[in-house]
């Protein structure tokens, strides 16, 4: 009867073993796996960084400009005609006063011979009738009417003249033309453009300040100005400045003359200008890309030493007697035992000031010495492990104005 109960009761005691055994490792199992995500180490992440130090700075005014010749215009005539001649190529240097178009003047040049001819006729007119009211015979009237058709005729040969002069154009200045808009035999009527003519020598470009900045901008003033980042700059200085600002854009025209002697620059081009401001001495600058704006301020990460945490084996091994260690260790090289220095990152909110280029000034929240992230800050979290990595570095830059690290 007694063993008929025996195998039920061993059946369910092997049962509620292998059941707590089960509910066991399960916990055993889950506790193991967050002491494991709790006390494992996260790779360091490589970043660039900038070791902070007070430097000299040359502040600049950026704005946006458009670039134009010193003396530019496009060429019109002033009466109507036929094209006779065109005496010039497209892109030709001219010099001031060269004949750039030559319209039909036929009837003027015949209407002056004209002229001419009775113009003589009436100096002989005015010559005898002064010989004859000296003499007595003459009347003083016919001395005056005389004289004044002879001045008449006189002031119609001018006029003539003037007519057939506005047949040629001239060039105004030395300069470069462009492409004519005309062709021979053309008809022109007045106001109808033959041809720009662009003095290129020397350019300027004109550009606009805020009402902050128009007391840093003065005559004289040098500039900078770029047409793309990679180009080198232009050399300027400021020739005037607007006396007025404007109500609705609170802004002030501002223009500056650049030269041009390797002739790159053309009448139109955008430009990039930098108005110089002095140096100043002793002021902290990062590179933009180091700043990071949020809804709650501005702030950089800084890096700070890892604190190392001794292993408890490690220390137990330290302990034993120098003679217990293995002869192995003893072989190992020194430097085969020192691994990579980690850093631990430290969010800092700073108070931003001016910025210039690709640099901004800092006024508040950080100190000499200090080692900040330049890049790559989307991925960083504070208190996270780092590595410098500054093969890549965007401080590394000479527009940044930044020593090379």
């Amino acid at each position: 009867m007694i063993k008929r109960y025996i195998l039920p009761v061993i059946i369910l005691l092997l049962v509620v073993v292998l059941g707590g055994g089960l509910v066991w490792f399960n916990y055993f199992k889950e506790g193991m796996i967050k002491q494991f995500f709790a006390t494992m180490q996260q790779p360091a992440q490589p970043v660039s960084t900038y070791k902070v130090e007070p430097s000299v700075w040359t502040p600049n005014i950026e704005a946006i400009g458009s670039v134009s010749a010193i003396q530019g215009v496009e060429l019109a005539v002033e009466v109507a005609g036929i094209v006779k001649n065109i005496p010039f190529e497209a892109n030709q240097i001219v010099d001031q006063g060269a004949p750039l178009l030559q319209l039909d003047d036929a009837i003027e040049k015949a209407d002056i011979v004209a002229a001419q001819a009775q113009d003589v006729l009436n100096d002989q007119t005015l010559a005898r009738a002064r010989t004859l009211n000296t003499r007595g015979v003459g009347a003083e009237s016919n001395v005056d009417t005389a004289q004044a058709a002879s001045l008449a005729k006189k002031a119609e040969i001018a006029k003539l003249q003037a007519v057939m002069d506005q047949k040629l154009l001239k060039a105004p200045f030395k300069g470069t033309v462009g492409i004519p808009q005309i062709e021979l035999g053309q008809y022109l009527s007045p106001g109808k453009v033959v041809v720009s003519l662009q003095d290129l020598a020397t350019m300027r470009v004109d550009f606009t300040v805020n009402e902050q900045n128009l007391q840093q901008v003065k005559i004289g003033q040098p500039i900078k100005m770029k047409l793309t980042d990679v180009e080198q700059p232009y050399d300027g200085v400021i020739t005037a400045v607007e006396p007025r600002i404007d109500p609705a854009t609170r802004l002030v025209s501002v223009r500056a003359k650049v030269d041009n002697k390797d002739g790159k620059l053309r009448p139109g081009q955008f430009a990039q200008v930098y108005v110089t401001l002095p140096q100043e001495d002793n002021v902290f600058t990062l590179p933009q890309t180091a700043l990071v704006s949020s809804l709650y301020g501005d702030y950089i990460f800084v890096l700070r030493p890892e604190e190392k945490k001794e292993d408890p084996a490690k220390a137990a091994d330290a302990a034993k007697p120098a003679d217990a260690a293995k002869p192995t260790d003893a072989a190992k090289p020194a430097d085969a035992a020192k691994k990579e220095e980690r850093f631990v990152l430290a969010q800092v909110f700073v108070t931003p000031g001016r910025r210039s280029g690709l640099l901004v000034e800092i006024t508040k929240g950080i100190k000499t010495g200090d080692v900040v992230v330049t890049a790559g800050q989307n991925r960083l979290n504070a208190g996270g492990a780092v590595t410098i990595a500054n093969a890549v570095n965007p401080a590394n830059t000479t527009d940044a104005g930044l020593p090379t690290k």
